[in-house]
């Protein structure tokens, strides 16, 4: 998570979309730079309404407007398998070297969802808040340009970014009915990522 306090801008870092590049670039012109532990850098919305507005509103008098980067749900999957298939995670509840990405898809579905397929939702990471929090900024990760040039006209920068904490490359194959079970059960999170065209 970035807050730059002079431009009343928080950047949320949503896993999975990109982020880490966003946060080592811009991480030098931020008032405040969490880069750890991994739970508060990858702060959902609830969190930061709970612990970081109400300081920004009380000491601060001022609650700044909130950017994030969503992912088209079935790649944002495909990231974490094969995130979780990186040889220092063998052996562990959470990999998933041994089980196909059709196998992981489902189980994420499940009610009981086994500690590989445990992985949140964009949905849920983003979701608004009673009190009226919400995300000002929504960007999608497949479509960099809008996001870059936003970030360059409000922070008054030029964006040089690298490649950064990037899954091993391969190809995912998911069957019709395991899609259409996933588009079901987190249809939420398909209308966010459809929410964020611009």
């Amino acid at each position: 998570m970035l807050v730059f306090w002079k431009q009343n801008l928080v950047f949320l870092s949503v896993p999975k979309t990109g982020t880490t590049a966003y946060e080592k670039a811009l991480a030098p012109l931020a008032s405040m730079s969490v880069q750890d532990p991994p739970e508060l850098k990858h702060s959902p919305l609830f969190r930061y309404n709970r612990f970081f507005r109400p300081m920004f509103e009380k000491v601060c008098g001022q609650e700044p407007e909130i950017l994030a980067v969503v992912r088209e749900p079935v790649s944002w999957l495909g990231s974490w398998y094969r995130y979780r298939r990186r040889p220092f995670l063998s052996g562990r509840p959470n990999s998933t070297e041994n089980i196909s990405f059709d196998e992981f898809v489902d189980a994420y579905c499940r009610g009981d969802t086994p500690a590989f397929a445990r992985v949140g939702s964009q949905a849920k990471f983003l979701e608004p808040r009673p009190n009226g929090t919400n995300v000002t900024h929504l960007f999608r990760y497949e479509d960099q340009a809008p996001l870059i040039a936003f970030l360059e006209a409000r922070l008054d920068c030029s964006l040089d970014l690298g490649r950064e904490n990037v899954s091993p490359t391969m190809e995912l194959e998911l069957s019709a009915k395991t899609r259409a079970k996933l588009e079901r059960k987190f249809s939420d999170d398909f209308d966010l990522w459809e929410s964020s065209a611009r």
